[in-house]
């Protein structure tokens, strides 16, 4: 009786393994990243840095702040209330106990004033006993939003108010008061708008400034290259704070607001663009003999056309990414600037002009809350720094 051979089931003699389930899986993987687009995978790795998601959403909530500061803000950044000066914040408490249990009402209480018996110094204490309503889309000083729409509603804000933007009738200091009794919070949501626009404006003019000028001495070499490379190393030579207190200082007293604003920032811009101009240079050497570069070229493209459209995109991830990470330092030249008194100046609120009132120590003994814009330029920093890694991780997907 002949026997029958019992061959296993799933492949044939000398076909090779099949591969197990999660190494299948991994090579499925693997194949749709060979077949991804640039753009795919750098969305996937900066989605896989977390320190970088967590700083766009806070940089996101910043300039959502920025855009939306008359709504947010409890009060104008001007007004004030003389009888409260240096006064301490008040927690906003959501719910209130009443006799027929804890109901839902907004509320912040009041103060009473107490005499220190040794300095003989007024201070003001936060008194459990008096309660002010508070309101969420709460009825204020009016404004323009955008300068379009007129509205008179705020995020949150007393019951009662005043007429007069100027002043604060009913006192709802949430992160405390100033030497001048202005609500602190309303003027760190202000100058919010100030110190993050003057880093997107500046940074936009050294975009522009370094990649053309850099673009320029990488394309032409030669003469063109060491005029415009000279000039970079006269002022990455010459130290930076004296540079900025040097150029602060040249700007007319009699310059409004709004013109000691854009000074600053061309002031910001002349100075930021060398930077990345190097890093332009370097790129635009190494791509003019490329051949998608000469085909341009033989095609009739002009100069700035063979720059602009097809070098430049080239490697606009990295560009992308070194911008992110220079808008920090716009931030921090304009508070250091406006801290010394040499930038932005009063009426103008910017987070460096709120700092001034932390000049003097025995101000920040009485009111250490005045430090808060301090603590905002940290966040701010940092949430771009991250974003910044993020975005020059995802610039090289390929890497490790």
């Amino acid at each position: 009786m002949a026997t029958t051979e019992v061959r296993p089931i799933g492949r044939t003699q000398g076909s090779p393994p099949e591969p197990a389930p999660d190494q299948a899986a991994l090579v499925s993987e693997d194949s749709k990243v060979y077949v991804a687009s640039q753009w795919t995978l750098m969305r996937r790795k900066f989605l896989r840095h977390k320190l970088a998601i967590v700083g766009g959403v806070v940089t996101l909530i910043i300039y959502l702040i920025a855009a939306f500061a008359e709504f947010l803000a409890p009060f104008p950044a001007g007004a004030f209330s003389a009888q409260y000066t240096y006064a301490p914040p008040q927690p906003l408490h959501l719910f209130m106990d009443t006799e027929t249990g804890r109901v839902f009402q907004p509320h912040v209480n009041g103060y009473k004033v107490e005499v220190d018996p040794v300095a003989l110094r007024r201070t003001f204490v936060v008194d459990d006993e008096q309660v002010i309503p508070v309101r969420f889309f709460a009825k204020g000083a009016p404004y323009t939003l955008w300068g379009l729409f007129d509205w008179d509603r705020h995020l949150v804000g007393p019951v009662e108010y005043d007429q007069d933007p100027d002043r604060i009738k009913i006192p709802m200091y949430l992160l405390g008061a100033d030497r001048l009794g202005r609500d602190v919070l309303s003027r760190i949501i202000y100058g919010t708008r100030i110190s993050m626009t003057i880093g997107l404006v500046g940074v936009t003019i050294s975009f522009v400034l370094g990649i053309l000028l850099g673009g320029l001495s990488g394309y032409y070499a030669g003469a063109v290259d060491n005029i415009i490379q000279r000039i970079i190393e006269f002022l990455r030579s010459i130290p930076e704070i004296p540079l900025w207190m040097g150029l602060a200082a040249a700007l007319p007293q009699t310059w409004s607001p709004l013109q000691v604003y854009f000074g600053i920032t061309i002031i910001l811009s002349v100075i930021g663009w060398t930077g990345l101009a190097r890093v332009v240079r370097g790129r635009f050497l190494s791509l003019r003999t490329e051949d998608f570069v000469m085909s341009a070229r033989l095609d009739g493209n002009s100069e700035l056309r063979i720059i602009w459209v097809h070098m430049v995109p080239s490697f606009l991830s990295h560009i992308i990414a070194s911008l992110t990470l220079a808008i920090p330092g716009m931030i921090l030249a304009e508070t250091a600037l406006s801290f010394l008194g040499l930038g932005l100046r009063p009426p103008i609120v910017s987070w460096g002009v709120l700092l001034q009132e932390a000049q003097n120590i025995r101000s920040v003994a009485t009111a250490p809350w005045l430090l808060l814009p301090g603590l905002m330029v940290v966040i701010a920093v940092l949430a771009l720094n991250f974003l910044g890694d993020g975005m020059r991780d995802a610039a090289d997907p390929y890497g490790r």
